[in-house]
C-alpha cells in the first residue's frame, strides 16, 4: 500500500561512504520487488487477473534470459494461485531454477505480510507456518529474511517470532516520522533488537529501517513529467490493456535520457547513504503493483546499470541486482559492532504531526471478531481432528476431506492477518470477501467438527442416520443434546450459555443426573431465553449434555426444579447529564470476589470492592464518542487508518435504562443507553454477568461483559470509558500480540496527543496503582488510552466519511453502520492476584468451549453408550504453559534436510499424499521472567506422561517454530554487540539429554515434530 509522506532532507550534498573510508565507492544493492496486498483496495481475484498473475509469469521469463537479474517474492498467496492455477510446467520448470541458484529469492515466506498492531500472535504464526510449508515441500527453502515494509508500526513480538523461525535478519520501515528523522540523522536505522526482555540476547536479530524513501523506488526525474523507473506504468483494473500500453509508463533509457537517470540514480543513492554505517546502500527497486510486464522494466534497468558501472570511478557508486540475503550478507561482513535495541516497539505509528495511524485499531470491528472467531475455531478442530486421527486412524471420518476443510480455513484466517485486512484499511467489497472466505470455511470445520463428535468411532458401530440433524415429531423437538468440548490443555470449570426458544429446562449430564440450571429472557430478543450451567471439563475432553425443554412452567417436583428462574427488577430510565446527582442510592451485586454497587441516580456502576484486597475502587462505565471531521479543508481528517481527535469526546447519551437479575450461577446487570432522553430504542448497551456459582472452581473474579453499539451517526468514534479512583498517573499497559505486555507512558506532543496516546489492545489492557490493577482482556482487538488518571478507554466502534480525494478514490471512507457486540472480561485485585491470572483470562476467552447442539440419535442414553462416550484422559499443562498448537500440518516432506533436498532434486512427486502421522506441537510460556515467585520459573515435563491422554509418543523431535528447521542444525547469524562476551556461547534454544523431558523458560515458545503409536481399535 503507498500511503506515506516522502521527506526530503536539504543536507543531502554531504555524503559519506560509510566505515571503508577513502575513494571506495559506494556499493549499491538494486533489488527488484513488487508490493501485492492480498486484498486493501481490490480483491483477490482482481488482483490477479489484472496484474498478480503476469508478474511472476513475466519475472520467471525475463529473470530465466539474464544470469545478472534478481527478483524477491514476498507474499506467498499469489504465488501459490499462480503457481497451482497459472503457471505452465516449462514455469515450474525455471522457477525451481532459478530459486536453486538464489536469483528468486522467498522473502518472509508467509501467506500474506501480516499486520504487527491488531495480529494475534497465534495467527501470525499460522500465517507463517502454511507458507513455510509449502516453501519447504515444494522448493526445499526456508526464508531467513523478513521485508515487513507496509505495516503501520512495528511490533516487538514480530523480531522475536522470527528469530524463533530461523531469520537471519529482520526489515521494517513505517516507523514514527520524527524518529525515523533522528535515527537517520544519527546513523541508527540498524541494530539488534532484543524483542523479549525474558529470553533478551537468545532470540535477538539484526534489525534494518528503511530510510524516509521507504520500500518505493523514487519516482521523480527533475528531466521528465512522468515518473522514473517505473517503466512499466501504473497497473489498471479491471483488464490489463490489449495494446500493452499502460499509464504514467517512465520514460524510456536511450542514449540521450542514461546520464540524466544515472544522475538521478547516483544522487539518491548517495543521499540514503549518508544515513548508514557502511558503504553499503539497499535500493529497493519496485513499489505498489510493479514488474507486470518485466520485460520492459528490466530492458531499460540493464543499460541504466551498466552505464552507472563503466562510469563508477567518477560517479562514486557502484550498483549491481541483488537479492535481500546478498545485502545483509555484505552487512555481516562488515563485522561492524551494533547497537542494542530492547524490547521497546515502535507504536503506535505517525507519518506526520496529525497522522497518528491509531484509528485502524478499532476499523471494521465485526471483521476483527470473525477473524478471531474463526482462529478459535480453528485451533478446535485441530485439536480434535489430531486426537481423533491418533485415536480412531480408521475411523469414518475421511482424513482427506477432513484435511481440505482445515486447510480452507487455515488459508481464510492466514489472509485476513493481511496488513489491509484484520486492519480495516480496506475497501467494503474487500473486506467483504474476507467475511466471505472466513464464514465459507468456517462453515466447513463446522461439518467436520459435527463428524469428529457424532460418528462412530468404528466401522464396526452403526452409522447415525442422516435425519440427526432434523428430527421430527414434539417429543424430540423438547430434548436437545449439546457436546460441549475444551479446546485447551488446562481443566476449566466454567459456566455455559445456551440461546433457548422455551422457558422451561432440565440439564443432565451423561450419567443422567440433573444440573444446576438457569434460565431467563435473553436480554437482546424477547422471543428467546438464555439458559446457564456449570461444566467441568479436563484438559482436550469433551462431554454430552441432555436439555429438556417444558411446555408448562415448572413445579416443584419436576425435572426442571434443579433450574432456578430469576426474576428481573427493572429501574426507570433515569436521564444523565453533567451536574446530575449521583449516590444518593447505591444497589450492591455481590459475589465471592466483588461488591458492586450501582448509583440508582444515574443506572450506571458507582465502584467495586475488591473483597479480597478488601479494596473499594470507585469507578464508572459509560459510553463516550469523539466527532471526527470530514472536510480536508477545515482541518485533520480522521479515516480508516488515522485517528485525529479535533476535541474531547461528548456523552453519547442522554437516559440510561437499568434491568438487574440476581441469580444463582450468574447476576446479570443490563444498562440500556439512548442517545436522546425520548428514544425508543437504545442505541448502546452493556450487558454484565458476574458469577455467583458458589465454591472456588468458578472463577468468581471474571465480570464478563458484552456490549452491543451502532448504528453509529456518521464521523462518530465510540469508547467505552472505565473512570476509576486508581492513582494511574496515565500509564496504561498493552499487550504486543498476545505475547508480551508493553507499559505505555502518557506522553506530550506539540500536537495531536490524544491521538499519539493510542495503543493497540489485541487480548489485554490494564492500569494500576501500587496496591490495585483494573484489567481488561478481549475477544478482538481494539484502540485503548488512559488519557486521565484513573481511566481505561476502549475505542469500540468508527462510522466515517470523509471529502479526500485518494479516500474517495479508493472507497476507503469507512462508512460503517453495522452493528457490533464485541466482548471484555474485566478484572480488579491486587497486582499480584492479577498477575497470576489475566494471561490465562486473555486464552479462555479466545478459546471458550466448543458448544455443538446436536439431535439425540436412535432411542435414549443407553449404558454402554454412555461408557463407550465417557472421556478420554485428560491432557493437563501446568497453569504457566499453553499448549499453543496442536495439528496435523500435512506437508509432506523428510525432517531430514538432506533427505528432503535429494528428493526434490530427484523429480519425487511433490504433491503426494499429506503426512497425516506427523504432528506439530507448540508450547510457550506464559510468564515473564521476575513477573511472579512461582509461576516465573522454568518448567520441566515429560511430554510423554503428559501426552497420554492422546496417545503414546514415539518420538518427538524439537523444530524451528515454523517446523522447517531441525533445531539442531539451525546455526543463526550471531551479530557483534558490545555485551557479546556475555552470550556468544550460549545457545539459543534449552534442551535436555532425557528423552521426551522439556524445560521451558519463561517467555518460550518451543515448537516440536511428534509421532505417536496408533491405538488398536
Amino acid at each position: 500500500m503507498i500511503f506515506f509522506d516522502v521527506i526530503v532532507f536539504a543536507c543531502c550534498c554531504c555524503y559519506s561512504y560509510g566505515v571503508t573510508g577513502g575513494n571506495q565507492p559506494i556499493q549499491t544493492f538494486v533489488i527488484p520487488h513488487s508490493h501485492m496486498d492480498v486484498g486493501w483496495v481490490y480483491t483477490i481475484q482482481e488482483s490477479m487477473h489484472a496484474y498478480a498473475a503476469n508478474v511472476y509469469t513475466s519475472v520467471t521469463e525475463e529473470l530465466s534470459k539474464v544470469k545478472d537479474r534478481r527478483f524477491i517474492a514476498v507474499e506467498q498467496e499469489f504465488f501459490r494461485l499462480w503457481w497451482d492455477t497459472v503457471a505452465t510446467d516449462t514455469h515450474k520448470k525455471q522457477v525451481r531454477q532459478l530459486v536453486k541458484e538464489g536469483r528468486l529469492e522467498f522473502i518472509i515466506g508467509g501467506q500474506v505480510m501480516h499486520d504487527e498492531a491488531v495480529t494475534d500472535l497465534y495467527d501470525e504464526i499460522l500465517q507463517m507456518t502454511e507458507g513455510h510449508g509449502f516453501l519447504y515441500e515444494t522448493f526445499g527453502v526456508r526464508p531467513q529474511f523478513s521485508w515487513h515494509v507496509d505495516p503501520f508500526g512495528a511490533s516487538a513480538t514480530t523480531p522475536v517470532l522470527f528469530a524463533l523461525a530461523g531469520f537471519n535478519a529482520h526489515l521494517i520501515s513505517r516507523i514514527d516520522f520524527d524518529l525515523k528523522d533522528t535515527m537517520q540523522k544519527n546513523k541508527k536505522l540498524q541494530f539488534v533488537w532484543r524483542g523479549s526482555p525474558s529470553l533478551k540476547s537468545l532470540q535477538e536479530i539484526f534489525t534494518h529501517t528503511m530510510d524516509q524513501f521507504s520500500y518505493c523506488t523514487p519516482s521523480h526525474l527533475p528531466f521528465s513529467n512522468s515518473s522514473g523507473f517505473y517503466w512499466n506504468g501504473v497497473a489498471l483494473f479491471p483488464d490489463p490493456p490489449k495494446d500493452g500500453v499502460y499509464p504514467n509508463m517512465s520514460l524510456p533509457v536511450t542514449k540521450e535520457t542514461v546520464h540524466a537517470y544515472a544522475r538521478t540514480m547516483v544522487e539518491n543513492i548517495k543521499q540514503r547513504a549518508a544515513w548508514f554505517r557502511t558503504n553499503h546502500v539497499l535500493w529497493p527497486w519496485g513499489c505498489d503493483k510493479q514488474f507486470y510486464n518485466s520485460s520492459v522494466q528490466f530492458n531499460n534497468m540493464d543499460p541504466l546499470m551498466k552505464y552507472i558501472n563503466q562510469n563508477s570511478k567518477e560517479l562514486g557508486v557502484t550498483v549491481q541486482y541483488a537479492t535481500l540475503s546478498e545485502y545483509f550478507q555484505a552487512i555481516y561482513q562488515s563485522n561492524l559492532t551494533w547497537e542494542v535495541r530492547e524490547s521497546d516497539d515502535f507504536l503506535p505509528y505517525s507519518t506526520e504531526p496529525y497522522q497518528a495511524w491509531t484509528g485502524f485499531y478499532a476499523s471494521r470491528n465485526v471483521l476483527k471478531g470473525v477473524a478471531r472467531q474463526a482462529s478459535s475455531q480453528l485451533h478446535s478442530a485441530e485439536t480434535l481432528f489430531t486426537q481423533y486421527r491418533i485415536s480412531f486412524p480408521d475411523g469414518p471420518v475421511a482424513k482427506d476431506w477432513a484435511m481440505d476443510k482445515l486447510r480452507a480455513l487455515r488459508w481464510a484466517v492466514s489472509e485476513v492477518q493481511h496488513h489491509d485486512g484484520i486492519t480495516g484499511t480496506e475497501s467494503p467489497k474487500v473486506a467483504d470477501m474476507y467475511l466471505q472466505h472466513l464464514l465459507q470455511a468456517m462453515m466447513g470445520v463446522e461439518e467436520l467438527l459435527a463428524a469428529l463428535f457424532l460418528l462412530p468411532h468404528n466401522l464396526d458401530r452403526p452409522s447415525i442416520p442422516s435425519s440427526h440433524y432434523h428430527r421430527q415429531g414434539v417429543q424430540q423437538a423438547l430434548e436437545q443434546h449439546v457436546v460441549v468440548y475444551n479446546p485447551l490443555a488446562w481443566n476449566i470449570t466454567t459456566i455455559i450459555s445456551l440461546t433457548v426458544t422455551l422457558p422451561n429446562a432440565a440439564v443432565f449430564d451423561e450419567e443422567g443426573q440433573p444440573l444446576p440450571a438457569q434460565i431467563q429472557r435473553s436480554a437482546q430478543s424477547d422471543v428467546t431465553y438464555d439458559l446457564f450451567f456449570v461444566v467441568e471439563l479436563g484438559g482436550l475432553q469433551h462431554r454430552k449434555y441432555l436439555i429438556k425443554f417444558s411446555e408448562k412452567p415448572c413445579s416443584g417436583s419436576s425435572e426442571c426444579s434443579w433450574t432456578y428462574e430469576p426474576e428481573e427488577i427493572l429501574f426507570e430510565r433515569r436521564n444523565v447529564q453533567a451536574g446530575t446527582k449521583t449516590g444518593r442510592g447505591l444497589l450492591p451485586v455481590l459475589n465471592d470476589c466483588y461488591e458492586l454497587m450501582f448509583d440508582q441516580d444515574t443506572n450506571l456502576l458507582h465502584s467495586i470492592t475488591d473483597l479480597q484486597g478488601e479494596r473499594k475502587v470507585m469507578m464508572t462505565q459509560d459510553f463516550w464518542e469523539y466527532h471526527a471531521n470530514g472536510d480536508v479543508k477545515a482541518g485533520p481528517i480522521s479515516d480508516n487508518y488515522i485517528f485525529s481527535a479535533n476535541s474531547s469526546a461528548v456523552r453519547a447519551y442522554k437516559a440510561v435504562q437499568m434491568e438487574i437479575i440476581p441469580g444463582k450461577i450468574v447476576s446479570e446487570i443490563r444498562q440500556f443507553f439512548y442517545r436522546e432522553e425520548g428514544d425508543k430504542d437504545y442505541t448502546y448497551s452493556i450487558i454484565t454477568r458476574v458469577p455467583e456459582y458458589p465454591g472456588t472452581k468458578v472463577r468468581c473474579h471474571r465480570l464478563e461483559q458484552t456490549y452491543s453499539l451502532g448504528p453509529l451517526h456518521l464521523n462518530t468514534e465510540v469508547i467505552l470509558r472505565t473512570s476509576s479512583s486508581l492513582k494511574n498517573n496515565r500509564t496504561l499497559y498493552t499487550d504486543d500480540n498476545g505475547y508480551q505486555m508493553m507499559k505505555r507512558p502518557y506522553r506530550k506532543f506539540t500536537n495531536n496527543t490524544l491521538a499519539r496516546n493510542y495503543f493497540p489492545m489485541v487480548r489485554t489492557a490494564y492500569i494500576e496503582d501500587d496496591i490495585s490493577r483494573l484489567v481488561l482482556v478481549s475477544d478482538r482487538a481494539h484502540g485503548v488510552s488512559s488519557p486521565a488518571e484513573g481511566q481505561l478507554e476502549v475505542m469500540l466502534h468508527r462510522r466515517l466519511w470523509n471529502n479526500l480525494p485518494w479516500n474517495l478514490g479508493y472507497n476507503l471512507t469507512l462508512n460503517d453502520s453495522s452493528v457490533v457486540r464485541p466482548t471484555l472480561w474485566m478484572m480488579l485485585g491486587s497486582i499480584s492476584a492479577t498477575s497470576m491470572l489475566y494471561q490465562r483470562e486473555a486464552i479462555e476467552l479466545q478459546h471458550r468451549p466448543v458448544i455443538m447442539p446436536i439431535d439425540q440419535h436412535q432411542g435414549p442414553w443407553q449404558e454402554k453408550e454412555r461408557r463407550s462416550n465417557s472421556p478420554v484422559r485428560a491432557v493437563v499443562l501446568p497453569s504457566n504453559l499453553h499448549l499453543l498448537s496442536l495439528s496435523i500440518p500435512g506437508w509432506n516432506y523428510s525432517a531430514n534436510h538432506d533427505v528432503h533436498l535429494s528428493q526434490i532434486h530427484s523429480g519425487v512427486d511433490l504433491h503426494s499424499e499429506p503426512d497425516y502421522d506427523r504432528v506439530l506441537l507448540r508450547l510457550m510460556h506464559l510468564f515473564e521472567e521476575g513477573e511472579d515467585p512461582e509461576l516465573s520459573k522454568p518448567v520441566t515435563i515429560n511430554m510423554k506422561d503428559v501426552l497420554q491422554g492422546i496417545g503414546e509418543v514415539k518420538v518427538m523431535q524439537e523444530r524451528s517454530l515454523t517446523g522447517t528447521w531441525d533445531i539442531t542444525s539451525l546455526q543463526r547469524w550471531k551479530w557483534k554487540t558490545a555485551d557479546n562476551a556475555e552470550t556468544k556461547n550460549k545457545r539459543w534454544w534449552t534442551s535436555r539429554d532425557e528423552a521426551f523431558t522439556v524445560t521451558i523458560s519463561p517467555k518460550e515458545i518451543r515448537t516440536f515434530f511428534v509421532h505417536f503409536s496408533y491405538r488398536n481399535h
